[in-house]
């Protein structure tokens, strides 16, 4: 089963769609905590193709953007088989670093589930920080 649907652009956001499939969720049914974070990585994935790109390419091209920071705040639980929203967008860009931002909704987009973000770093594949080239801040920055 295909639990995932395309990723549409809204504005600055990227929308990803993700059905909560059984093996996701705890015995009450309700989406386990650690698979947010999941379907975050999922949702950038998703980002980065809406963008043109893939990680592979990005990584292919030698920049790496590995997690600094990473935060979820709960609000309401998701239930098994829940088609979720996720909203995924970049905020904070900086010379060697950037930060995706994440809200996830229930189906209707009425209520907010969770929301977080995670805090990347732009590196080489020796792990050491180099400046996000240009062909990435087209990408990946919105317009100031």
């Amino acid at each position: 089963m295909n639990n995932t649907q395309p990723a549409q652009a809204q504005g600055d956001d990227v929308l990803y769609l993700h059905r909560v499939s059984y093996g996701e969720t705890d015995c009450m049914g309700i989406l386990y905590y650690a698979e947010y974070l999941h379907i975050f990585e999922r949702a950038r994935t998703s980002f980065t193709h809406a963008r043109g790109l893939s990680y592979k390419e990005v990584e292919t091209r030698g920049i790496y953007l590995p997690v600094r920071e990473a935060l979820c705040r709960y609000r309401s639980p998701a239930r098994y088989d829940d088609l979720l929203t996720v909203a995924c967008r970049v905020v904070k860009p900086r010379r060697a670093s950037f930060t995706f931002a994440y809200r996830i909704l229930d189906e209707s987009g009425a209520a907010l589930l969770a929301e977080g973000w995670t805090e990347h770093a732009c590196t080489d594949a020796q792990a050491k920080p180099v400046a996000a080239p240009d062909w990435f801040r087209r990408a990946f920055f919105p317009p100031a």
